[in-house]
């Protein structure tokens, strides 16, 4: 079995159609799942590229499923773990209306792919656009993926190395603003930290129909820094940008790379509270060594983006 994580730079319609459709009709030809997972304005381009082949491919917007990077490889697994054989998927997480605060967890996703589908039958294409975005996003992608196709055509990258990714991106310092408001959590109390955080988000004007989903969520990242970080935790939340935050510290150290990413069989207990924190959030971002770990979750007060 092969697995392959090539990077596409592309500069423009044409080179991304010309890089992308092949890719996909010489994988329907050879009798393999496809799915496409991109930004809803390149899902339409490929969708009518793709013409008569469409109805074959499974398409999935990024732009909604994708906002929070961390639910990206939970769902192309699910995808993949659906079938037998080799499967393709082209997968765009990074798209230049990514804000400065969402790319580390985008940069992140890139290189733990190499980890969660190592030694899979899978083809996992992903765009770039170098018309787009900067400089640096396209050195972490040679430094994310073993080889890059461009206008020169396939390769290998000089630069490869994931692992490299993974510890700066689990280094970065989550900043905590001066007003945020506190509580501790420890064990048995987590009935008062579910309050906390909802009357907390109904002061920072969070939804109503999203309430429930922002205090489940904190509530699963006390818990587990309760149980995995020493006994006790320090919970904060703020509004920042649109969003309402909450981040959560402790003295723990998480080492599993893809805590919150692997699927969990029916008949495992536990390892779902980071998965479901995953599910519900609109961004999650990780500060973990071995002094400490601080989990980021946010949730977009206002409209999501949607290109």
């Amino acid at each position: 079995m092969t697995f392959a994580h090539p990077a596409l730079f592309y500069s423009d319609e044409d080179s991304y159609i010309d890089g992308t459709v092949p890719f996909v009709v010489e994988g329907l030809v050879g009798a393999e799942p496809v799915a496409v997972a991109v930004p809803s304005r390149k899902l339409q381009l490929l969708r009518e590229a793709l013409s008569g082949f469409a109805h074959l491919v499974t398409f999935i917007d990024l732009a909604e499923t994708g906002r929070n990077p961390g639910r990206i490889i939970p769902d192309l697994r699910s995808f993949a773990d659906r079938h037998r054989g080799a499967v393709r998927i082209i997968s765009e997480p990074v798209w230049d209306l990514r804000t400065e605060v969402e790319y580390p967890a985008c940069a992140l996703h890139e290189a733990l792919v190499n980890y969660a589908f190592s030694g899979r039958d899978l083809s996992i294409l992903c765009p770039y656009d170098t018309s787009a975005l900067s400089h640096d996003v396209l050195a972490d992608a040679e430094k994310t993926h073993p080889v890059v196709i461009d206008a020169g055509g396939h390769r290998p990258s000089d630069h490869f190395h994931p692992a490299r990714v993974v510890v700066a991106a689990h280094s970065l310092p989550l900043q905590i603003p001066a007003d945020a408001v506190s509580t501790s959590a420890e064990a048995g109390a987590m009935a008062a930290v579910r309050a906390f955080a909802r009357e907390q988000a109904v002061q920072l004007g969070l939804a109503p129909e999203r309430l429930d989903d922002f205090a489940l969520a904190v509530t699963e990242l006390a818990t587990n820094s309760v149980r995995h970080g020493g006994g006790e935790s320090t919970v904060r939340v703020w509004a920042e940008s649109r969003s309402i935050v909450c981040q959560v510290n402790d003295n723990g150290h998480i080492t599993d790379v893809l805590a919150g990413r692997t699927p969990v069989h029916a008949n495992e207990p536990g390892g779902r509270g980071l998965l479901l924190v995953n599910r519900l959030a609109d961004l999650v971002r990780t500060q973990t060594t071995p002094s400490g770990t601080a989990i980021q979750v946010r949730f977009d007060l206002g409209d999501k983006k949607t290109t």
